[in-house]
């Protein structure tokens, strides 16, 4: 409990740095770019494409009808570009939280270890094509869990249950062979889990709570469409907030987990376990004759007489 409470402060605090503010801005400008070269590209032949839809559909010319007797002539004009804005924003925010995630996790990483773990040795257990391929192969379990408890959902105390507790152990997957990755070896990686995982799963499912924050002002730009180009950037950088906040606490907690396993095993912080085991090997031989503990050894000499 203590270290799950000293990291979660240490996160908290790492939040304020400008390194990390300027790194949740980043969203926001790849937002504002592919934005810009959606709209330079494709602007007005989706808005011209969904507007002649919704001339055309023989369902609508009902609401068209109704809608012109309150002296809105062109209903379907002004509701063209709107719609192609619902529609895009989760395609470019999805691009832009994708892209986020792979510069962000590792900026994080070397950011924590940099400062408060300079002298922990990185083996190196797992290389970005291990990441990409674990955290696709999670994402497909935590969705495929998502599909067969959708008929759960209808009992109410579950639908707030099952979601977040999916989704955290989908955070804890991920997060935690993101922050072990780069300094820890497989063994040590699956001893590290082993021993600290009902702690991280519910660092997941606390950070999948989190992470439905910005949902509710999504959901709020969605409704009140006059707020939407405001609320839904808000709603954007909050989630980057989160984001960032659940890399800093589990890079937190797994790096000081994995040194003090290394400190349990007697390795220091910058050797392996055999030079540690040879060293200590080395330290404890006997100096009977004053000399060094690594010096050679003296002539044979006979001590009988």
């Amino acid at each position: 409990m203590r270290l799950l409470i000293d990291s979660f402060w240490r996160a908290a605090v790492y939040c304020l740095r400008p390194r990390v503010m300027a790194l949740s801005v980043l969203p926001l400008v790849l937002i504002g770019l592919l934005a810009w070269g959606a709209g330079y590209l494709w602007w007005e032949p989706a808005v011209a494409s969904v507007q002649q839809s919704l001339q055309s559909s023989t369902w609508l010319e009902l609401l068209w009808g109704w809608l012109r007797q309150f002296g809105v002539s062109d209903a379907a004009g002004a509701l063209a570009p709107l719609l192609v804005v619902v529609a895009a924003t989760p395609v470019i925010v999805l691009l832009a939280v994708l892209a986020v995630a792979v510069l962000m996790t590792p900026a994080l990483v070397r950011l924590v270890a940099d400062r408060r773990f300079p002298a922990l040795e990185r083996k190196r257990g797992g290389s970005f094509m291990a990441s990409l391929a674990w955290s696709l192969g999670s994402t497909l379990a935590a969705l495929l869990a998502l599909l067969i408890s959708v008929p759960l959902w209808l009992v109410p105390p579950l639908v707030l249950v099952l979601p977040p507790l999916i989704w955290g152990w989908l955070t804890y997957r991920v997060m935690t062979f993101d922050a072990l990755a780069e300094h820890a070896n497989k063994e040590e990686r699956i001893t590290v889990v082993a021993r600290h995982r009902l702690q991280l799963l519910g660092m997941g499912v606390l950070c999948g709570y989190l992470g439905a924050a910005p949902g509710i002002v999504w959901a709020s730009g969605v409704v009140f469409a006059a707020a939407f180009i405001v609320l839904v950037p808000v709603a954007i950088w909050i989630y980057t907030l989160v984001f960032a906040f659940s890399s800093l606490w589990f890079t937190h907690y797994a790096l000081a987990a994995l040194e003090q396993l290394r400190r349990e095993r007697g390795e220091s912080a910058g050797t392996t376990p055999g030079s540690a085991v040879a060293a200590a090997a080395t330290t404890s031989m006997p100096a009977a004759d004053g000399l060094s503990p690594r010096a050679s050894p003296p002539p044979s000499t006979s001590f009988a007489s």
